[in-house]
């Protein structure tokens, strides 16, 4: 206790540290704020209906949880972040087959501002659709929430501007936490809409328990242990990684010997980290803008895909998982261009010839640690489906696993290790007394 009380001083006195918490804790104040503005229009106390639809299952619970409860508040934050989460899934396919954006990826700092600028065009064009399917459904859900004698054309139109207006708010309260703040914005930002949601889900949960053949406080005891296992088990995925050696050849310099040293090259298990599991949910999400907010009861197809408790809904969202996995690393971890640096820095793989055999090897390497890595992850993915089916109810589940305990404990983690650099940085203890807190890069912060 002593020591994180020691801890907590060293942070407040880094001006520039202390700057930063007290920025972010600001701009999270302002959206959570934002998410219980309700669009002008809407009577706020008529939204039961609207409540009871994403409450328990379904598509529409995960994207309430992701707008930290903003979509069921008919707020003028309730789509959220997740359209540029979808534009930038979209940019970043496109980088992969258009020579274009391919280019625009090659070009270092103003190709990556280009980039963005067109996922913003991307992210207003989507909201400009997704935001009259989302007033639709609620004209269809809360009839009574609309104030008497509404223009309902007029609305759609206000509506449509105001909703697109706020989640291109929240988008720039993201990019200025990231920059005048602690940590990755655009996270953050999912991370509390989660966390938002936890209290309401372990109190619902808590009542649940206690009911007549629910098994009483002793399960209730025995469900926190498991997310508390399953936690761990989420931090050894994003903190795994497997070690290659690396030999730099000896020089002569003047009259003295250096080089020589073995380093490791630290190769992640999940080297995508969460960002799998946020491209598959944005699929995921597809064929609920396809089908529409019906209220009627879904078959066949339509409700195999709505239906995140379902066997075939977990099916394809594990395989688009091991896929987006595959693909984010290959993205994101260049073998040619490591090979390349190591022999320009006359430094080589003990037993593996210098150049397109060392990109090879790593390449190979790469491929057989990411399958487990993707695997493990999909299995994390679907775990609130399969402790669903013993009686935890839906909100509570998410957080067994899946995108919400995974983004968080990424989250967490990238988090806590900027803070040790700075700690670190000004000759402070870090926030472990053994060992140094990992992030999704997986080496050691200094």
């Amino acid at each position: 206790m002593r020591k994180a009380i020691e801890t907590l001083k060293n942070i407040w006195k880094i001006e520039d540290l202390r700057q930063r918490i007290l920025i972010t804790i600001l701009f999270v104040a302002i959206y959570r704020f934002g998410s219980f503005v309700v669009l002008p229009g809407i009577n706020p106390s008529m939204l039961a209906q609207l409540h009871e639809q994403t409450s328990d299952s379904g598509l529409l619970a995960l994207i309430n949880m992701f707008s930290g409860g903003a979509f069921s508040n008919a707020s003028i934050f309730a789509l959220g972040i997740m359209p540029y989460i979808s534009a930038s899934i979209v940019i970043q396919l496109l980088g992969m087959v258009i020579p274009y954006f391919q280019k625009m990826q090659r070009e270092g700092e103003s190709g990556r501002r280009k980039l963005n600028q067109y996922t913003r065009y991307l992210t207003i064009g989507l909201l400009i659709l997704q935001a009259p399917t989302y007033l639709i459904n609620l004209k269809m859900q809360a009839q009574n929430a609309l104030s008497p004698g509404l223009d309902w054309t007029w609305f759609m139109v206000t509506s449509t501007i105001i909703l697109a207006a706020g989640s291109m708010f929240v988008l720039w309260v993201g990019e200025r936490i990231t920059d005048n703040g602690i940590g990755n914005g655009i996270s953050i930002i999912i991370m509390i809409g989660i966390i938002a949601r936890l209290p309401q889900a372990l109190g619902q949960e808590f009542v649940s328990s206690l009911s007549p053949g629910a098994g009483g406080l002793i399960m209730l005891l025995f469900e926190i242990v498991v997310i508390l296992f399953v936690t761990m088990a989420a931090i050894m995925l994003v903190q795994g990684a497997r070690k290659i050696p690396v030999q730099y050849a000896k020089k002569i310099v003047g009259n003295k010997q250096v080089g020589g040293a073995r380093q490791y090259i630290p190769l992640k298990v999940n080297a995508a980290n969460v960002m799998p599991i946020i491209f598959a949910q944005a699929i995921m999400f597809i064929p609920l803008a396809i089908i529409g907010y019906s209220n009627e009861a879904q078959t066949g197809f339509a409700h195999a895909m709505t239906d995140p408790y379902g066997f075939w809904y977990n099916f394809v969202f594990a395989i688009m998982i091991i896929l987006f996995t595959y693909f984010y690393t290959a993205i994101t971890i260049n073998p040619t261009q490591m090979a390349d640096e190591m022999k320009r820095t006359n430094g080589f793989i003990p037993g593996i010839k210098p150049g397109k055999a060392t990109a090879e090897y790593i390449d190979n390497i790469m491929s057989r640690i990411t399958l487990p890595g993707s695997v493990f992850l999909a299995i994390i993915a679907i775990m609130p489906a399969i402790v669903h089916q013993f009686g935890v109810k839906g909100e509570f589940s998410q957080f067994y696993g899946g995108t919400s305990l995974l983004i968080i404990v990424g989250v967490v983690l990238d988090t806590l290790q900027q803070i040790e650099s700075y700690l670190l940085m000004r000759h402070y203890d870090g926030l472990l007394s053994t060992g140094r807190i990992k992030g999704r890069s997986g080496v050691a912060a200094y």
